[in-house]
């Protein structure tokens, strides 16, 4: 995966899904997926190709927390927020996190290690609170964890 997406890639990205009901969806996926986030540069062409306006682009852009505006560190920790992970003591476990970390949600360590991401519900509500690390489940989330999984992923 490169974090630069040439405006012929876009095009390309944007043709194989303009024929799809709903397009706008896929291609955030198929960008992200090859450069780690949406460049904003993307959004108004995506707008013109798809008829809609840029505020909506962006809109649906930042609706979901899934899509990044900007390149992902190394490793992603995603912390859950839903309310069954809140009621574990997952608050006081997120505000560890930071500060171990240096950075709050949506921000990413300067050295490019880590980037920590909110996510509401991992399904996994009996093992609260509960993270996502690199794609892989962690319950019983604690702050030793925590400490641990920021120097595993050198943050």
């Amino acid at each position: 995966m490169t974090n630069t997406l040439s405006s012929e890639r876009l095009g390309e990205i944007i043709a194989t899904h303009a024929g799809l009901e709903g397009p706008l969806l896929p291609i955030f996926h198929a960008i992200q997926e090859e450069v780690g986030h949406i460049p904003q540069d993307a959004l108004p062409v995506i707008a013109q190709a798809l008829n809609i306006s840029r505020a909506e682009a962006h809109g649906v852009m930042s609706f979901y927390h899934d899509f990044r505006a900007n390149p992902a560190g190394r490793h992603v920790v995603k912390l859950c927020r839903a309310e069954a992970c809140q009621s574990m003591g997952a608050d006081a476990l997120h505000d560890h996190a930071k500060e171990r970390l240096g950075i709050d949600f949506n921000e990413t360590t300067k050295n490019g290690a880590v980037t920590l991401e909110p996510v509401f519900c991992l399904g996994l509500c009996a093992c609260g609170p509960a993270a996502l690390v690199d794609g892989k489940v962690v319950g019983r989330l604690d702050a030793e964890k925590i400490d641990r999984i920021a120097t595993e992923c050198g943050a």
